[in-house]
């Protein structure tokens, strides 16, 4: 078992007061594994309401106040400490034995055309073996098809725009790997959280920040794969999940407002 010390400052600027939704708490899922609840402050103080969303998402409800307001949490997490797992003989499902509430993440979405992507991915893919071999065959396409680099980062990036420029940050290795899953009719949702630099060497001058990847359905069960790393990790701490990166922003801003700081922290605490 580990402890990794995880959090956020986020500081906006607004010409008057804004609402916000923000998505900066652990998933409902990980809500057991906190040492505390990891609630959002903000600075200057403002009244703040949560729910969780159809996702499991723990939403915050804020009206940001005229001016700058940091919105910021901290919170330690346990950890098993073990990498992601790899299971070579996990089956796919097929669509008849699909649960119900799988069958949403087969669809194409906003930034998962997959009506533009299934012509290339049965060509690149149908004849890759089922479940597990299928996944990693996308994975390790997507891997070195696209090439990483915050220079290349654009919120309005899809899936079939990464394949064709093949520039990218994580969430378009994310967008377009979930696509091409779902293409060969294997239900894949996209993921956002923690991922430090545990058990890996640091990169250097690269800044810490929030990190995507997807889930897909295998075994009946929801497995984890990262298409910009293609490698097992420690210490995933995930946040929010949805059928894309519209499900899950970071921050949802009903009015103009202006990102002036931003930190991520991700650190591995002693035994």
């Amino acid at each position: 078992m580990i402890r990794i010390k995880i959090g956020c400052e986020l500081i906006y600027e607004s010409p008057g007061p804004t609402p916000m939704i923000l998505m900066l708490r652990v998933h409902s899922s990980r809500g057991g594994d906190l040492a505390a609840p990891d609630l959002i402050e903000t600075d200057p103080p403002a009244p703040v309401s949560y729910y969780q969303d159809g996702f499991g998402n723990i939403c915050t409800r804020i009206v940001a106040p005229t001016g700058r307001v940091r919105l910021s949490t901290d919170a330690v997490v346990r950890d098993t400490g073990a990498p992601d797992a790899v299971l070579p003989n996990a089956q796919q499902s097929t669509i008849a034995n699909l649960p119900n509430e799988s069958l949403v993440y087969l669809l194409g979405s906003r930034y998962c055309e997959t009506d533009r992507l299934t012509d290339f991915a049965w060509s690149a893919f149908g004849h890759t073996p089922l479940g597990w071999a299928r996944v990693q065959a996308i994975c390790d396409f997507v891997h070195g098809h696209l090439t990483f680099g915050y220079q290349h980062a654009r919120s309005t990036r899809t899936a079939m725009e990464a394949y064709n420029e093949r520039l990218a940050v994580c969430r378009d290795f994310a967008h377009l790997a979930v696509a091409l899953c779902r293409c060969m009719s294997i239900p894949a949702r996209y993921c956002t959280g923690y991922l430090g630099e545990i058990g890996v060497p640091p990169v250097p001058n690269e800044p810490m920040d929030f990190s995507a990847w997807f889930e897909a359905y295998l075994d009946g069960q929801w497995r984890s794969f990262d298409a910009r790393h293609n490698a097992p990790r420690i210490g995933r701490i995930l946040m929010a999940r949805g059928r894309d990166a519209a499900d899950v922003a970071l921050v949802t801003s009903f009015g103009p407002t202006r990102l002036t700081g931003f930190k991520v922290w991700t650190d591995l605490l002693p035994e």
